[in-house]
């Protein structure tokens, strides 16, 4: 309304100003007329009343023009207005149809997802179960080859033992014989001794009858029968038994901190490393603390405690039923690795087996020719190869052989090197490299020999060595000699590897099984 207001008074403004200028013009160069004529006036008064009547019809059509306009206005934007609804419907229709659409798009791709992660999952499920199968069969089979492995091993271990029991017995059965023909010989040469003696003194006595008739007849007392006479003192149960005739003073002490703490720096000195004599003091003083013991009694309680370390690496070199079995030793130079191999070869020999030894020690002068030698006495064949020549070739040739040759054993040497040398360290990873492309299970056995009087050093060679070759078992030598030997007590307690053999001299026979508790024994100086 306010609109249609406004377009009114705009129209009468135009009409008074169109008035106005009427006027002017009229007034303009008109005269004024004071004639009084009543017919003019009449006129005047009929034209001023046409003039009112036709200004009051313009205003009503003005009137009626602005409705019109108003009402064409108002229909312009009913239009305008539906169009605008019409569109926005069609504009509302068109995206709820694109929404469903897409909507329809994306479940269809759900569809296909869904679909290809339930054929996915089955595929997977497919793939597990062929992999678990082809496991549990890997498995079975590794259980039935280990199953077989154990009992060769066990039926292998029976065999040497029945051997070694009939080779005991007739040992024993020799001693016997031989002491029992030495007690005969001694028991004739005895009674030879008392006959002559007898017919000696018969004959004395016969003399003195004839020259002395009156004489008692009684047998006359010499000094060899006063000494035969005399009764010599009995030893006591304990000089029996130890074969002393007199009791030694036991001296006994409170065992407190002070004592351990030597006990401490004992074991320390010999080699056993402050870790491994911490734990064996503490166990030794576990329910003991503040008792009296005697020498006697601490040694035994050391020895138990270092044999209860040892028991669980106490293991013989196991035999597989697979041939050749790979045996590869390793260490440091002097280490003894040479003269182990001799021994070892020798011993499987007299058990029976077959036995190729490969002298790879290239590196060194003069080791092929003392490997020959050894295998000259253990009576097995020595492959070699010519000085500074490749050893990782010399083992693989050597494998080749003993494949074609049915060897049981193949005793791989290798050059004496140190830890801190990396390159012949590299040279042994070769090696090892090399012997797994005959046989991925190769070497099924590598030794690590070491030498009992380097002491805490052997720590970092067993450390250094098995990132090398991956280490199975240890062999421990010279420990005849000034070695303290406690450095095999740590080894076991750090590095819990088999201990297979010690080394206790040079003979072809100085290598024998380890055993925990005659070790123990041996180490402390106690006699059971």
């Amino acid at each position: 309304m306010a609109f249609f207001k406004k377009l009114k008074d705009k129209l009468f403004k135009s009409s008074s100003k169109i008035d106005e200028g009427l006027e002017a013009i009229v007034s303009d160069g008109g005269e004024v007329e004071t004639t009084v004529d009543d017919s003019v006036d009449t006129v005047n008064a009929v034209a001023a009343q046409a003039g009112e009547q036709s200004a009051a019809q313009r205003a009503e059509d003005a009137e009626h023009q602005v409705q019109e306009d108003a009402r064409l206005v108002k229909e312009q934007a009913a239009r305008e207005a539906a169009g605008q609804a019409v569109r926005e419907e069609a504009e509302r229709l068109a995206a709820a149809k694109a929404a469903q659409e897409k909507r329809e798009a994306e479940n269809e791709q759900a569809r296909a997802a869904s679909a290809k992660a339930v054929q996915e999952a089955a595929d997977e499920a497919a793939r597990r179960a062929a992999v678990e199968a082809a496991q549990e069969a890997e498995t079975a089979r590794m259980a039935e080859a280990e199953a077989a492995a154990e009992e060769a091993r066990l039926a292998e271990e029976d065999r040497i033992a029945q051997e070694a029991r009939r080779a005991e017995e007739a040992a024993e059965a020799a001693a016997a014989e031989s002491a029992k023909a030495a007690r005969q010989a001694e028991e004739e040469q005895a009674a030879a001794k008392a006959g002559e003696r007898a017919a000696e003194e018969k004959a004395a006595q016969d003399a003195a009858a004839k020259a002395e008739p009156l004489r008692s007849t009684l047998t006359p007392v010499t000094p060899e029968l006063i000494k035969s006479t005399e009764m010599a003192p009995k030893p006591g149960l304990l000089g029996r038994l130890m074969g002393r005739s007199a009791p030694k003073t036991v001296v006994r002490r409170v065992l407190d901190d002070d004592m351990l703490e030597q006990l401490e720096e004992l074991l320390i000195t010999a080699d056993m490393g402050v870790d491994t004599a911490l734990r064996v003091t503490a166990n030794m003083a576990e329910g003991r603390f503040g008792k009296r013991l005697s020498v006697a009694e601490i040694k035994e309680l050391m020895a138990n405690e270092i044999a209860r370390i040892m028991d669980p690496v106490a293991r013989p070199l196991p035999l597989y039923p697979k041939t050749p079995q790979v045996v590869l030793v390793v260490g440091v130079n002097g280490s003894g690795k040479t003269t182990t191999i001799g021994k070892l070869a020798s011993q499987f020999k007299a058990a029976g087996k077959s036995v190729v030894i490969a002298a790879g020690d290239t590196f060194r002068a003069a080791a092929v020719e003392q490997l020959q030698v050894w295998g000259d006495r253990a009576g097995v064949p020595v492959l070699t190869a010519a000085q500074g020549s490749d050893p990782a070739s010399l083992a693989f040739d050597a494998m080749t052989r003993a494949e074609a040759d049915g060897a049981d054993l193949l005793l791989i040497d290798t050059a004496g090197r140190l830890q801190n040398r990396s390159d012949l360290m590299e040279e042994l990873a070769k090696i090892v490299r090399v012997i797994r492309k005959k046989d991925p299970d190769a070497p099924h056995n590598t030794l690590l020999v070491l030498d009992a009087t380097t002491g805490q050093n052997a720590l970092n060679q067993v450390k250094v060595f098995q990132d090398i070759s991956d280490v199975s078992g240890l062999v421990m030598t010279k420990l005849d000699g000034t070695a303290k030997g406690g450095v095999l007590v740590a080894l076991a307690d750090k590095f819990g590897l088999p201990i297979h053999a010690i080394g206790v001299g040079e003979q072809i026979y100085d290598l024998s099984p380890f055993d925990p508790q005659d070790f123990a024994d041996a180490l402390v100086g106690y006699e059971r």
